[in-house]
C-alpha cells in the first residue's frame, strides 16, 4: 500500500486536508526533522506531511536539516514524496500563480549536507545515478490531475536551487536563465537528491510567484509579494495534491 510523504512548501505547511489527522514527534540518527509529522488519511490513503521550513516558518533554507527530514518520512513507512515549493520564474511564460511540474534540477547550494553518508564501507562507495530525478510515474499523475482541473501549469521545468536566505542579483538571475534554469528557488535540489539517495520517488510542484528580477519592468521579487501571490493560489495546490493521492498505487 502507497503511504505518501508531503513536503509542505513556504504557504502550505500546515494545510487542513486530512482525516483523523494526528501529530508524532520524532527524531533521527541526523537530528530533529523541521518539525512535527503530522499523519492522517487522504482520500483513504495514508499521508505524512512535514513543513519543510517549520511550521511556522522559522527555519532558513541553508538550515533546514533535509537529512533528518527525508530519513523521518522513510523510517514512518513513507512509499512516495510530494513536495510543494513557491519558485521564481526565469521564463515569461511562466505566470504568477502557474504551476510547474519540475523534471530536472541545477545545484547552486555551497553549504548543505547533500548525502546521508559521512563515509563509505570499504570497497563500497555508493553514488546515486540523477540523470532523471523526479519521479516519472508521479509527474505524469499531476501532470494529469492539472489537465482535469485547466490549471495553467507546465509539465516540464529546470529548477536552480539557491542557498538563500537572500534573492538574486540581476546578474545571478540573467545567469541561471543563460544556464536553462526555468524557475528558482531554495529547497527542492537538496531535498530530491536526498529522496533518491534514500529509494524514495519524489515529485515537486512548483507555484510561480514572481518573476526573480531579471525582468527589467517588473519590481524586484520580495517576501511580502511572494506570500501574497502563493496565498491567492494555495487552494489550487491543495486540490492538486487532494485528487493526486488516491491515484498512486503502492
Amino acid at each position: 500500500m502507497a503511504k505518501i510523504g508531503i513536503i509542505g512548501g513556504s504557504g502550505l505547511d500546515n494545510p487542513s486536508i486530512f482525516e483523523n489527522p494526528l501529530d508524532q514527534t520524532v527524531t533521527t540518527p541526523y537530528g530533529n526533522p523541521s518539525s512535527p509529522l503530522k499523519c492522517g488519511t487522504i482520500g483513504g490513503v495514508d499521508v505524512v506531511l512535514l513543513g519543510r521550513h517549520g511550521r511556522e516558518h522559522t527555519q532558513p533554507p541553508t538550515q533546514v536539516n533535509y537529512r533528518a527530514n527525508i530519513y523521518a518520512l522513510k523510517e514512518a513507512g513513507c512509499t512516495h514524496i510530494l513536495a510543494t515549493t513557491a519558485v521564481g520564474s526565469l521564463r515569461e511564460e511562466i505566470g504568477r500563480g502557474h504551476l510547474v511540474i519540475l523534471d530536472q534540477f541545477i545545484d547552486f547550494t555551497k553549504q548543505r549536507k547533500m548525502t546521508f553518508f559521512e563515509e563509505f564501507e570499504p570497497h563500497n562507495p555508493v553514488h546515486t545515478p540523477m540523470a532523471e530525478p523526479f519521479n516519472a510515474e508521479l509527474r505524469n499523475i499531476l501532470n494529469e490531475t492539472c489537465a482535469e482541473f485547466e490549471f495553467d501549469y507546465h509539465k516540464t521545468g529546470t529548477v536552480i536551487t539557491i542557498e538563500g536566505p537572500r534573492f538574486s542579483t540581476k546578474a545571478e538571475s540573467k545567469m541561471f536563465m543563460m544556464w536553462g534554469a526555468d524557475v528558482i528557488n531554495m529547497s527542492v535540489a537538496t531535498e530530491v537528491a536526498l529522496a533518491n539517495e534514500a529509494g524514495i520517488p519524489y515529485a515537486a510542484v512548483a507555484m510561480s510567484t514572481d518573476y526573480d528580477c531579471w525582468k527589467e519592468d517588473e519590481e524586484p521579487v520580495s517576501w511580502d509579494a511572494i506570500l501574497e501571490v502563493f496565498k491567492e493560489n494555495a487552494e489550487k495546490v491543495t486540490n492538486l495534491l487532494i485528487k493526486s493521492i488516491p491515484k498512486i498505487i503502492g
